[in-house]
């Protein structure tokens, strides 16, 4: 069966591969499963040198790679390039630090004896990454799980074929043993097929949906599973707001890749006293945004990515409007660019409402007024989602307040970013289970062995 790589931007087919076949899947299995003991008892030193290697190859590659990510998946072009770099940044820092960090750690220690721990790796790990960011969700997991010496098998979204054959060639042409790191290609059939192997855990990254099979999964087999899911990740605007300072800010933490981020600022709450000037600002930075074709690098805000996202996100509109929200800006389709859709911006919002319940992964962001801090705080709490947060203030001992009682992994405040190589990325709630990078990524793909011995 063949994978069509389609350009969102104007439905042009830029290309085919084949689909991975039951049988391939089988024998890349093996293949992992042969060599994994060989990688893992390569010394960490050895295996770092030949995957800075495969790093110094991905960044002599950073042009093919970034207009890529944007003919298959729509990204505006100096956004995929932001991708590569920030993600390069990702990894650089886990092959300079993870030797350190995963190195074996005294508990304990008497003039008799010394207990130490020791971090060993899985096994066979299948990495199953989504399109919204095809590199960095793609690579940045599978060299954590290299470097500590698991062996992977990639299954990335099949919306991007020809930019992971690209990733395939340059593996195949470093000096990384054959089935260290592997690529299967295909739809859910054959990951569902994937992950039934003879597999030592699954990392996953992708929607809510689809994790809770992954779970289920796991739990049969008794493996470990690494989940990143959705988010409906709330921005609170307090009434101390500097707004000029952060208006900007708050715009791109929603709209950034047409709002296709798993982090990205999805409902606004905004004090009551400055909730009309949030709204006017924001409307009028929507309204400034150059739509048009991913390699255009005056684009802001490309396609969404394929006919499905479009339609789920024409539903969450239809379904606000129908409900009485009101359309301060946007709300429609460009003329002959079916997959896109204006930055959209609703008021009037009510929590029966699927913009407002459900994780909008496209550009509309549903925005709401609060009198109290308290209010605001349950609002934001008021979803199935614990992934990221936004608070903007002034007043530190509000922002105190806030971030500790938000149920989210991670919080930030006004213009500041949580996402860095050294911290840990993750939720609460149905936003997933564990952590990826920094040391708590690189070690949650370990196997902790404690070992005590005699002096």
């Amino acid at each position: 069966m063949k994978i069509i790589s389609i350009n969102p931007s104007n439905k042009e087919v830029l290309g085919e591969i084949e689909e991975t076949t039951k049988e391939e899947v089988i024998e890349k299995v093996n293949s992992a499963k042969s060599v994994q003991t060989e990688w893992a008892n390569l010394d960490i030193d050895k295996r770092i040198e030949i995957l800075e290697e495969i790093y110094n190859k991905l960044e002599e590659n950073t042009d093919k790679i970034a207009n890529l990510i944007s003919l298959e998946m729509g990204k505006p072009i100096v956004q995929s390039e932001n991708e590569i770099k920030s993600t390069l940044k990702n990894i650089k820092w886990d092959l300079e630090n993870a030797k350190n960090c995963i190195a074996p750690e005294i508990t304990f220690e008497s003039d008799k004896e010394i207990q130490k721990i020791f971090y060993e790796p899985k096994g066979i790990v299948v990495a199953i990454s989504p399109f919204n960011y095809p590199f960095s969700l793609c690579c940045a997991i599978a060299f954590q799980n290299l470097i500590v010496g698991n062996t992977v098998i990639s299954k990335p979204d099949p919306n991007l074929p020809l930019l992971y054959k690209l990733l395939e060639k340059i593996l195949n042409n470093s000096r990384l043993p054959e089935g260290v790191w592997q690529f299967v290609f295909g739809g859910k059939e054959i990951g569902s097929f994937l992950v039934e192997q003879d597999i030592d855990m699954i990392c996953f990254t992708g929607n809510t949906k689809t994790g809770e099979y992954l779970y289920k999964v796991a739990a049969n087999k008794m493996i470990p599973i690494l989940m990143e899911l959705g988010g409906s990740a709330p921005g609170i605007v307090c009434e101390d707001a500097d707004i000029d300072n952060v208006i900007q800010g708050i715009f791109k933490k929603k709209f950034s890749n047409s709002g296709q981020l798993c982090h990205a600022l999805k409902r606004l709450i905004v004090h009551e006293n400055v909730f009309d000037e949030v709204v006017e600002k924001l409307k009028n930075i929507a309204e400034s945004q150059i739509i048009g074709e991913s390699l255009d690098r005056n684009t802001t805000i490309g396609p969404i990515v394929n006919e499905k996202q479009i339609n789920t996100l024409l539903e969450q509109f239809d379904d606000a409007i129908n409900k009485g929200a009101n359309v301060i800006c946007g709300g429609k389709q460009p003329e002959e660019k079916e997959n896109y859709f204006e930055p959209t911006i609703l008021t009037n919002i009510t929590k029966d409402m699927k913009v407002w319940k459900e994780e909008v992964f496209g550009p509309i962001l549903p925005i709401v007024r609060f009198k109290t801090i308290e209010e605001a705080i349950e609002l934001a709490n008021d979803t199935i989602y614990g992934l990221g947060g936004y608070v903007f203030t002034t007043d530190k001992e509000n922002f105190e307040k806030i971030s500790k009682e938000l149920k989210t992994g991670m919080v930030a405040c006004n213009n500041l970013a949580y996402s860095a190589p050294y911290n840990p990325f993750g939720g609460v709630k149905k936003s997933g289970l564990g952590r990826t990078r920094g040391k708590w990524g690189l070690k949650g793909l370990c196997n902790i062995k404690v070992v005590t011995f005699e002096k």
